[in-house]
C-alpha cells in the first residue's frame, strides 16, 4: 500500500491532491503512511459494501479544501466576535501607476 500511495502521489486526482499537501504539512513518511491507509480504506469499502469508487480530480479536491478552510476561519473570526471581509484586490496597472 505504501509503494501505491507513492506513486499516487505523482497523478492529478484527488488522492494525489491530499498526499501532496499532507507531505508539505507533515512529511513525506506520515503522507505516505495516511494516503496508503486511505487507500486501504477505500479498497475495504469496495470489497465490503460493493461501493465503487468515482475520483473527483485534484481541482474539486483543492475547492472543498479551500471552502473548508475558509468555513473554520468565518467560525473563528465568529467566536472573537469578528466579521471576514474580502480583501479589495488590485489589477498589475492600479498598481504600476
Amino acid at each position: 500500500m505504501r509503494l501505491a500511495a507513492g506513486a499516487i502521489g505523482r497523478t492529478e486526482t484527488a488522492l494525489g491532491a491530499f498526499y501532496r499537501r499532507l507531505c508539505a504539512r507533515v512529511g513525506k513518511a506520515k503522507a505516505i503512511t495516511a494516503t496508503a491507509r486511505k487507500i486501504a480504506i477505500l479498497f475495504y469499502n469496495g470489497l465490503r459494501h460493493g461501493m465503487d469508487y468515482v475520483d473527483p480530480g485534484a481541482s474539486y479536491y483543492e475547492t472543498r479544501y479551500r471552502e473548508r478552510v475558509l468555513k473554520n476561519l468565518r467560525r473563528r473570526a465568529k467566536a472573537f466576535r469578528f466579521a471576514l471581509q474580502a480583501a479589495n484586490t488590485l489589477t498589475a496597472e492600479q498598481v504600476v501607476s
